[in-house]
């Protein structure tokens, strides 16, 4: 027996199909629409879905598209319409969709698509990373998705001027698909080479920020950005600096006029305040499809919490403290009073929150162990960034985190 969640804004719909597949023997649950639909997955997680692509919240193709971008496409799904086009079909198929169904639906095509649907294997392994495809809610974030796109389709170099509160990453996976190959440029810290420019394809570069490169790895950024064409890449590199002012520190005049060539400013979290629920939101969905944290929700009061703090880190913050929230959770729900417990004192807010009422040295080590466990987490324990950050060298930072009672990532340090 499967679990089959019918997806339709027509009740006569809804009963018809529930009725053939409940005398099949399947347990059938029931959304109107788009919205109902979320929920359902979220809490069944059901093993088919017939998705009706007409509706009035949603249309069933942007959902398929939300589903594919968080990693939660992992159950067979088929589509349905009263007005199909081939081009829908197509469409349905190419995001992940195994099998397009036209109304009215023949009995025997619906239950020959079940069938084909149960007997494909589960998807198995990680999820793509999450993009902006994946915030179908958000007007500012479709805006932002739709204007990358646009330079992305022209220029195989995109520069992203940033701020507090940086999108970067975020919008930076978005230049292609999720599951495009990857290099952070701003971890590689030995000479670049051909192997790992072959290795990474058809995918994207990446540099978080401009500023805290080196010598070295200013060289590496004119290696690969010679060779993009070649291998078929594209660069984004972020910064908060001006050209100007990198001039200042040194960097090479005709790189960074090839750098700022393209380039498009990027809105901070605080801007896009209002959409922060469903940012924190889907970071929990892909973080649960991804096992990286077991399933979790956070309640609405949680997320208004959420969206009341600045996240001055950005993008990297914010999903730190989402999987923080729920490694540490015990129930299923992540409550408001669960942010003020397992998060740090300081988490969003950019104020140190160390009580003055205190001698000097103990304040100043209280300041110390927020302060490292606070970029500890941003950079998920790389201790080369962590150094770079920093600015302390690797020696001394060990020493310190050893004295504050930190533990030092060691398995991330190549990363």
């Amino acid at each position: 027996m499967a679990k089959i969640l019918i997806v339709d804004d027509e009740i006569g719909i809804r009963e018809l199909l529930s009725e053939i597949l409940r005398d099949e023997g399947h347990d059938v649950l029931l959304a109107e629409n788009a919205t109902a639909a979320r929920g359902v997955r979220n809490a069944a997680r059901p093993d088919m879905v017939l998705l009706d692509i007409w509706m009035p919240d949603t249309d069933g193709i942007t959902l398929l598209k939300e589903w594919a971008a968080n990693g939660q496409l992992n159950m067979p799904v088929v589509v349905m319409s009263g007005h199909g086009t081939i081009d829908t079909a197509v469409e349905a198929t190419r995001i992940g969709a195994i099998d397009y169904l036209e109304k009215p639906i023949a009995l025997q095509k619906l239950l020959a698509a079940v069938k084909r649907g149960l007997q494909r294997p589960q998807a198995q392994g990680t999820p793509p990373a999450l993009t902006l495809e994946a915030f179908t809610r958000s007007l500012p974030l479709r805006e932002l998705k739709r204007r990358v796109e646009q330079i992305a389709g022209s220029s195989r170099l995109l520069l992203l001027r940033t701020g507090s509160g940086s999108l970067a990453e975020l919008v930076a996976r978005s230049v292609l698909s999720g599951s495009a190959p990857w290099l952070d440029l701003g971890a590689v810290t030995a000479p670049l080479d051909i192997a790992q420019l072959q290795a990474t394809q058809g995918g994207v570069l990446f540099v978080p920020e401009l500023a805290r490169l080196s010598r070295p790895q200013q060289k590496n950024l004119a290696f690969a950005l010679e060779r993009l064409e070649r291998y078929d890449l594209r660069l984004v590199v972020a910064t908060e600096r001006s050209q100007k002012a990198l001039t200042a520190e040194g960097w090479d005049a005709g790189l960074l006029a090839r750098l700022f060539e393209v380039s498009m400013a990027l809105p901070s979290i605080a801007e896009v305040r209002d959409d922060l629920p469903e940012l924190a939101s889907q970071i929990l969905l892909h973080l649960v499809e991804a096992h990286e944290v077991p399933l979790r929700r956070l309640s609405t009061a949680a997320l208004n919490q959420l969206r009341n703090l600045p996240w001055p880190g950005g993008y990297a913050e914010l999903r730190a403290a989402v999987k923080s929230l729920a490694l540490g959770t015990l129930e299923e729900e992540i409550g408001a009073a669960e942010v003020r417990r397992l998060l740090p004192a300081e988490a969003g807010a950019g104020a140190c929150g160390v009580s003055l009422d205190q001698p000097l040295r103990e304040a100043r080590e209280a300041f110390e162990r927020m302060y490292f466990e606070h970029h500890l987490r941003l950079e998920a324990g790389n201790m080369t960034r962590l150094a770079e950050k920093t600015g302390l060298e690797r020696t001394h930072l060990y020493r310190k985190l050893k004295q504050l009672g930190l533990q030092p990532g060691r398995r991330h340090e190549d990363v």
